[in-house]
């Protein structure tokens, strides 16, 4: 692997090494209050890699839920994880065996940095960048989580509100996209449509309709503006 490459990889991962240590800790040390040992943090994290269907999951796993409920909750609140593999879909075809982990990594993180490297002209180098980027995000996750689950032991404090990091992390890249963009409307779009939604179905269930919305709009919009081309 080319090392200027790899190192522009790493780069453009730092946003998200910052988040998931920290909320990955936060995940191990959950995980260790609620009696699962270390491992056991790391086990799920490869398996399941979600961040907030896992904090979820430890609810569930510690009140015995069935594995229809924990099923439907995490179709539920991973379906928007569908919209960002299929607007990578070519990206993903054009790596070979690459796309099978890309498809299982691609998280809120690893896509809001995938879209700052739509200007990297090179394919290859694109891909290849993108590809470390997923590898980079699941060895932090994967790091936090037995970080967490060893603190745990160790000491005792609260960390609430610690996952706001992630919501800061999506505000920072969106600010970034705004200041890069020739246009505003898609960005406008979809705060308008995530906020009346927000009111419309509560924060619980929100998303889902926001995203089915804002992406019907997007695809009527760009056909109009395709159109005028």
């Amino acid at each position: 692997m080319n090392r200027e490459i790899l190192k522009k990889a790493f780069i453009k991962s730092l946003p998200v090494l910052c988040s998931y240590i920290f909320v990955g800790t936060a995940y191990g040390i959950m995980m260790e209050s609620a009696g699962f040992k270390w491992y056991m943090s790391l086990l799920v994290s490869e398996a399941v890699y979600t961040g907030a269907f896992q904090f979820v999951l430890i609810t569930f796993l510690s009140s015995g839920a069935s594995l229809i409920t924990i099923a439907l909750t995490a179709i539920l609140m991973n379906s928007r994880q569908t919209f960002y593999s299929l607007a990578y879909l070519d990206e993903f075809k054009q790596m070979g065996k690459k796309k099978w982990y890309m498809v299982n990594t691609m998280t809120d993180e690893t896509f809001a940095v995938n879209t700052t490297l739509e200007n990297v002209p090179d394919k290859e180098e694109r891909h290849s960048i993108m590809f470390l980027v997923a590898i980079f995000s699941k060895s932090y996750w994967l790091i936090g989580s037995v970080i967490g689950g060893i603190l745990g032991q160790l000491i005792t404090f609260e960390l609430k509100g610690i996952d706001f990091c992630m919501t800061a992390l999506f505000v920072i890249i969106f600010i970034d996209r705004w200041e890069n963009a020739k246009t505003h409307k898609p960005a406008l779009m979809g705060l308008g449509v995530g906020v009346l939604c927000l009111f419309i179905f509560g924060s619980s269930a929100f998303m889902l309709p926001a995203l089915l919305i804002t992406s019907g709009l997007l695809v009527l919009f760009c056909g109009k503006e395709s159109e005028k081309v």
